[in-house]
């Protein structure tokens, strides 16, 4: 077995097709030409790779709130996909329920774009997710987590955590902001996703200044609560980004086989409520015909 023919779950990707769904007037970032992933283009980044199932992100850039694309995604390809969803604090609880049942498993917040603001203001939105089991997904980036750890753990929800935390770099592990990450562990209610290497590590491709975060994550959560994702399309890439080179770098930091089969399949299943159901050759063929 290898990490190209085991059963996996891509736990962060994104979906722009702005010929269909076009950005938001307001967007702060308009993603173009190599940027523009289409829900077609995944299936087929999908396939090629052997990725049975995907989690979507809505992303902040091009559509935040908007989740149209999204959503007509999670509906073309029924079983395939979960989503999160990109809301406005004040959502009520029956326009999250209604998300709910269209596939959507929880709530993306972003305050490394944003600010910390904006999650410290989301108290009845996090006790929300919680009643209605869906889960808050949080990217942070430098030391934010040292000003939001200590409010997150004390919330309700299922949290999730982006990219390894963002760390800087440069500053190793020890560093305030992971540390307050490491911590959260403890919650026992918190996930955190081996991705997003690219938008900290300082070092090119395989990016070894961000093993140790990884393996320090790995030490803390274990594989129960450990996710991984692609990042696909690879936005702001700072160099050439393939889905291929990422699994292999995947297999090198996460050697044992049975902890990627934890990370790559179990823990999404449980967290995101895919089926897993096998994916026959005749349905993927069908579904790249369909798209």
């Amino acid at each position: 077995m290898s990490v190209f023919t085991e059963d996996k779950i891509d736990c962060h990707c994104h979906v722009f097709d702005p010929l269909r769904f076009p950005y938001r007037d307001d967007t702060a970032y308009r993603p173009a030409q190599q940027e523009v992933g289409t829900p077609a283009q995944l299936i087929r980044a999908m396939n090629a790779y052997g990725v049975r199932h995907a989690l979507l992100v809505g992303p902040t850039s091009g559509y935040r709130t908007d989740n149209r694309c999204l959503l007509d995604t999670l509906e073309r390809y029924d079983g395939r996909f979960r989503g999160i969803a990109v809301v406005d604090n004040d959502i009520g609880r029956d326009a999250l329920r209604a998300l709910r049942e269209r596939g959507v498993a929880g709530v993306a917040f972003n305050p490394a774009m944003e600010g910390v603001e904006l999650v410290l203001g989301a108290t009845g939105l996090f006790a929300a997710l919680a009643d209605l089991g869906m889960v808050a997904q949080v990217q942070v980036a430098g030391e934010q987590m040292a000003v939001l750890g200590p409010w997150l753990a004390r919330q309700p929800a299922t949290l999730v955590v982006d990219h390894c935390g963002r760390p800087s770099s440069p500053d190793g592990v020890a560093q305030a902001g992971f540390q307050a990450l490491l911590r959260l562990a403890d919650s026992g209610r918190a996930a955190v996703k081996l991705s997003g290497w690219q938008k900290y590590a300082r070092l090119p491709h395989p990016y070894e200044d961000a093993w140790p975060y990884a393996h320090a994550l790995l030490g803390a959560f274990g594989a129960e609560h450990c996710l991984w994702g692609s990042d696909w399309p690879f936005l702001r890439a700072p160099e050439r980004l393939d889905y291929g080179p990422l699994l292999t770098l995947f297999e090198q930091i996460v050697p044992d086989a049975a902890a990627r089969r934890q990370i790559q399949w179990d823990t999404p299943r449980r967290l995101f409520g895919f089926a897993g159901q096998p994916l026959t050759a005749a349905a993927a063929r069908c579904e790249s015909v369909a798209s």
